[in-house]
């Protein structure tokens, strides 16, 4: 679904383990890694767009994760010039994200890149929080920063005793 403005409405994934390590994918046949993301679909809601997201992405089952947090309004980045499908219609010059944060509940072994009838990923690891920041394409670097500052307090904040 594209919006007025021409931003495809997209949810963007951030899934920690319980070493508040995250999920970092390779896209499938390059050295190009980021963290899962899919678009919404006319039908559907962020939030079901993040659980079918999840699945075809990487394997995973709503009861394989629990959300902690979600970024209150929507995160946008521009596609270079370079990439956007003028021929298409409408034209899609970039994503408008919704971000959630989930954390693993099950074993490493339930996420499988494989799934569905065109993976989008062919390899995955665990990676310290911020280190995607400085491995993401450029252009979408400031939403992964304003995304994962948003929602790092949820995950780091100290335990209750």
């Amino acid at each position: 679904m594209i919006d007025s403005d021409g931003f495809r409405l997209n949810v963007g994934i951030i899934l920690a383990n319980q070493f508040n390590e995250v999920l970092w994918a390779r896209r499938i046949g390059q050295n190009s890694w980021q963290f899962p993301q899919g678009g919404i679909k006319v039908d559907e809601t962020p939030d079901e767009a993040l659980f079918r997201e999840l699945n075809e992405e990487v394997g995973l089952q709503p009861g394989d994760v629990e959300i902690i947090a979600s970024t209150k309004g929507w995160l946008r980045y521009r596609l270079p010039k370079k990439m956007i499908r003028y021929h298409s219609h409408p034209v899609c010059v970039g994503q408008k994200q919704k971000w959630y944060l989930l954390r693993m509940l099950g074993e490493d072994s339930r996420v499988s890149v494989d799934q569905g009838n065109s993976p989008e990923f062919d390899g995955w690891r665990w990676v310290s929080y911020w280190y995607p920041l400085g491995q993401v394409v450029s252009f979408k670097r400031e939403v992964y920063r304003r995304a994962m500052k948003d929602l790092s307090s949820e995950l780091f904040r100290p335990k209750q005793h």
